[in-house]
């Protein structure tokens, strides 16, 4: 954790973790336990963890310290209740989680809340689970649905999701033809093997594809078996959520379009097994890193390859099959990406460091291993991240997503930390400077130069440096002019001299400013978004050009532009307008769904506020006001154009999407 001397530190620690800060005051200004403190420690320990200081006071950024009078009093009544089973499920916490810290003269207390363990989850206030589970979304706590709880509960249960009997599924829900497959590489690597010469059942028992009940007599493949080997009707009537994707795409960009592509179109048997050895195939097809392999077993392979094969089986055997998320695999001329429904079974930092395995499909994990693919005891993630190492790329980024569905996602960049080419620019640009620059000043500096733009999170996202060490390396860039600084706190953005982002007036022409304020509400869809309002006419001075969906596509900008509904493709439209139905016209839509649905819709692009305010059903103003100018604040949020950020032809982007595969 970082040392907290000041409120700098406070505040470069907001940068990187979740902070709330708490008054604590009491009625008599000595100090006490906050009632809304445990929803916060309800919502980090269901999340990712975080920081609560009580006796300072946030707003927009800017600390107001207070301090707590009577410090032994507010300790001792947090102990007391975070211990009582009738106030909170379970207390996570060590006596070296809680600190006291001198600022200024006035003490301030830390309680540090870790991401709790699936065994732990979930941590709830009171007695029923149902009604005082919280989750993180943003910066608010907020009460989780049945669904979700249903589905901690689930996962705090069952160790292994895949070792149900399925009653009344047998051979004939098998594909043969996968399974001899699968019996044949098994003979390849282990020759002289007993089960070679059993008969069918007996080994799909042996594997754990089969299993018998004790107790009954009765037998029946296991989840794990009609994944790995069934047909797809059988396996989608077990699992109606079930869809596998691989999609090789043309461009380094987010857009959706492939040049090739697997799915669950009938022409295949659609289980995991044949999924990894088609989509295996295609990742290491023309990667420029020789190797050499034999079937589809380790043969001399590079770490590249071994990383490319972890992370595909670690998205199949991780995956929650019961989630609504689908499997999805991207390969782009930049980089490999990887999603799997399912949040991480432990936390982050542990997954990197391995060691700790906590497998969500045992068995399927291990039928690979049986036949020699994939590791085990929690040392996939870290041969992942030397593999991409070994070759000086960027950090693989491994995160989670909670909207619209649980997910994992993974990805591979084949970027260099430090291209040749960037440093040879970097030092003509800089000749008196970028000798004498630190290691993490250089590489901030080669991060705005291919990038466009960088930010505080990016950095996090790209190197282990600490996040005050961070933040000191871009306040001294930025008062050397070595970085051009637009935006304010977290949505702050960064690029470098003479690179300058696209302005309004690059972006949309000579459209004036005041034909956004016209828009006092939000049309419906029905009735047509005005091009007068979009700010999408007059683009022969523009920067722009519009692409095959109706986007425009911004010279300056790394995704493309929607700022008019009307001209969109009809299926991009349908998308974005289911999106925003759950709250569209709802005067009382609760803030943590407004604030997931906004990031959501923009995911994959940046959306004009009167965009924005037609799909979401909300007045531009008021908009801009409670959930988009926070979100930016918040850094959840990234702007078009800093530069002018309160400009009305502003547009806004989630910072994960910049950097982001969907």
């Amino acid at each position: 954790m970082l040392r907290i001397t000041t409120l700098d530190d406070i505040a470069a620690l907001r940068e990187n973790y979740e902070v709330e800060c708490k008054l604590a005051a009491g009625r008599n200004g000595l100090g006490e336990v906050p009632k809304d403190l445990w929803e916060t420690y309800s919502a980090f320990a269901n999340s990712d963890g975080g920081d609560i200081f009580l006796g300072l006071e946030e707003k927009q950024g800017t600390f107001r310290l207070n301090g707590i009078v009577n410090t032994t009093k507010v300790l001792d009544d947090f102990w007391n209740l975070i211990n009582n089973p009738q106030k909170i499920s379970t207390n996570i916490l060590k006596q070296e989680h809680v600190s006291e810290i001198n600022l200024n003269g006035k003490i301030i207390i830390r309680i540090h809340v870790p991401r709790a363990m699936r065994k732990q989850r979930p941590v709830y206030i009171g007695n029923n689970p149902m009604t005082g589970t919280f989750k993180r979304q943003n910066s608010g706590d907020y009460r989780c649905d049945d669904e979700t709880v249903r589905r901690i509960l689930a996962e705090q249960i069952e160790d292994s999701r895949d070792n149900e009997i399925l009653f009344g599924y047998n051979m004939d829900d098998l594909d043969s033809t996968t399974f001899n497959a699968y019996r044949q590489l098994y003979v390849i690597r282990q020759p002289d093997h007993p089960w070679n010469t059993i008969e069918p059942i007996e080994f799909l028992r042996n594997i754990g594809a089969w299993r018998v009940d004790r107790e009954s007599g009765r037998g029946g493949l296991t989840r794990a078996g009609l994944l790995m080997f069934g047909r797809l009707p059988s396996i989608q009537e077990h699992f109606p959520n079930y869809m596998l994707d691989y999609q090789e795409r043309p461009e380094p960009n987010t857009e959706a379009r492939w040049i090739d592509r697997i799915t669950l179109d009938g022409t295949w048997s659609g289980n995991l097994f044949d999924f990894y050895r088609q989509v295996f195939r295609k990742l290491t097809h023309s990667v420029k890193v020789p190797f050499k392999l034999k079937g589809d077993i380790r043969q001399d392979e590079t770490p590249v390859h071994q990383a490319i094969r972890e992370a595909l089986i670690n998205t199949l055997v991780h995956a929650d099959y019961t989630g609504r998320a689908s499997i999805l695999v991207v390969k782009r001329p930049d980089m490999f990406g990887f999603r799997n429904p399912g949040l991480m079974r432990v936390p982050h930092e542990i997954a990197i460091q391995g060691g700790e395995s906590d497998c969500r499909n045992r068995l399927i994990h291990q039928m690979f291993r049986y036949v020699g693919l994939g590791e085990q005891a929690g040392s996939g993630i870290p041969k992942i991240y030397r593999g991409w190492g070994s070759q000086h790329w960027r950090k693989p980024l491994l995160y989670e997503k909670d909207v619209p569905s649980e997910q994992t996602l993974l990805e591979l960049r084949m970027l260099d930390l430090l291209p040749a080419g960037v440093m040879e620019h970097l030092r003509k640009l800089f000749p008196k400077h970028f000798n004498e620059l630190k290691e993490l000043e250089r590489l901030i500096l080669a991060t705005a130069a291919t990038e466009q733009v960088v930010t505080h999170r990016r950095m996090v996202e790209i190197t282990t440096e600490h996040s005050h060490d961070l933040t000191k390396a871009f306040q001294s860039l930025s008062k050397d002019n070595l970085l051009i600084t637009t935006g304010q706190g977290r949505g702050t953005v960064y690029c470098l001299p003479g690179h300058s982002l696209p302005t309004p007036e690059q972006a949309f022409g000579d459209n004036s400013p005041e034909l956004f304020h016209t828009m006092s509400g939000a049309d419906e869809l029905s009735s047509g978004h005005s091009s007068r309002s979009s700010g999408s006419k007059n683009l022969d001075n523009a920067t722009s050009n519009r692409d095959s969906t109706g986007c425009l596509v911004v010279a300056g900008l790394s995704l493309p532009v929607i700022d008019n509904l009307e001209v969109l493709d009809k299926d991009l439209l349908n998308r974005l307008v289911s999106r925003s139905s759950a709250v569209k016209d709802k005067p009382r839509a609760d803030k943590g769904m407004m604030e997931a649905i906004i990031l959501d819709l923009c995911s994959r692009y940046y959306l004009t506020l009167p965009v924005l305010s037609q799909l979401l059903g909300r007045k531009p103003d008021p908009l801009r006001k409670s959930y988009l100018k926070p979100l930016a604040e918040q850094g959840m949020l990234m702007l078009a154009f800093p530069q002018k950020p309160t400009d009305p032809r502003q547009a806004y982007t989630a910072s994960h999407a910049i950097h982001s595969v969907r």
